[in-house]
């Protein structure tokens, strides 16, 4: 696997048929229409986390995880955070779609260094527990959110293709409550930020 200079891949992870968990592949499928700058890979990975793996491994400097992720913050309020890249010794999952899990896996894997990553975000306000098996749509402040998320993606791309290493903007939204710490991905106490 070569490096390509300033190769950026933009990945949708969710399960479509848990509600708001769909949120990045209803941002990927949005994209469709207003698409990103060439030199961008824009892929919706589902819940195909193996895949995900493998795809990091492809040479990209930087990749942007689109997601669904309880943060605290009132739903459909966005968030571009930087997780702390996963110990290579933390227990590899070949199955589901857990970020964390999932950079561990692709650092499990590679040979080199994992790309930069970066994880845009979206509060949700419908979770299901589990005992579902179906919970179509997303609820309105997510689905609310997704054109925001690709204008957001529009903005950071651009400066993260001319510079892997540049902090993108993203304005968030008013918040209705301190963030807590629960729910916040791998890494979240000690290197993960809002930007």
């Amino acid at each position: 696997m070569s490096p390509h200079p300033a190769r950026l891949l933009v990945a949708g992870i969710g399960n479509i048929f848990l509600a708001d968990d769909a949120f990045g592949p209803e941002v990927i499928r949005a994209l469709d229409r207003r698409p990103l700058p060439p030199g961008v890979r824009v892929k919706d990975f589902g819940i195909r986390g193996l895949d995900l793996a493998y795809e990091l491994l492809d040479g990209y400097r930087t990749a942007v995880l689109v997601d669904a992720a309880p943060r605290g913050h009132r739903p459909g309020t966005l968030s571009l955070i930087e997780p702390d890249l996963p110990d290579v010794t933390a227990p590899p999952e070949a199955h589901g779609m857990d970020p964390a899990r999932v950079l561990a896996l692709a650092a499990h894997l590679g040979d080199g260094p994992l790309p930069r990553v970066l994880l845009l975000a979206c509060e949700p306000q419908v979770r299901p527990t589990g005992d579902e098996d179906v919970v179509p749509g997303l609820s309105a402040p997510v689905r609310e959110a997704v054109e925001p998320a690709v204008t957001a993606l529009h903005t950071m791309v651009p400066a993260l293709l001319a510079d892997p290493a540049a902090t993108p903007p993203l304005g968030r939204p008013e918040e209705s409550a301190e963030p807590r710490t629960a729910g916040l991905p791998r890494g979240a106490a000690g290197g993960t930020q809002d930007r």
